[in-house]
């Protein structure tokens, strides 16, 4: 196996989709997201897998259950299981982060430009056990 191995921040820096999934293991997955000014993730939880936020450019916040946290490039973010959270841009440029989920939650080598696109019924774009190597 190969695993994963590239210069994560350029690749963070650089990307201009919503959502792209980078790498898939069996037991974490990889993404790259790319909030425009005014933008969220919506709020969401997951009961059965925890997530890691990266902040490389930009500023918002995180809302994790009733806490609220401001962020911006080096901010570090987990979010356990089950928690209700958000990151929202309330910068006046793009938000740019990683994300790491424990276990995946979207198939491999999925991008979405847009968070319309993102929201958008895909069910086919769940992650469905297909790692990337």
């Amino acid at each position: 196996m190969r695993g994963f191995h590239d210069d994560i921040e350029k690749l963070t820096t650089g990307n201009g989709d919503f959502r792209r999934v980078l790498y898939t293991g069996h037991n974490l997955q990889l993404v790259l997201m790319t909030l425009p000014p005014g933008c969220d993730i919506g709020a969401e939880v997951h009961n059965d897998r925890d997530q890691f936020f990266r902040i490389e450019e930009g500023s918002g916040q995180v809302d994790i259950d009733d806490n609220i946290y401001d962020v911006a490039d080096g901010s570090g973010i987990v979010v356990p299981a089950g928690a209700r959270h958000n990151v929202r841009n309330t910068g006046d440029n793009p938000l740019k982060l990683y994300t790491i989920y424990g276990p995946p939650e979207h198939k491999d080598g999925i991008v979405q430009s847009t968070k319309a696109d993102a929201h958008a019924p895909h069910h086919d774009e769940e992650w469905d056990g297909k790692t990337s190597e």
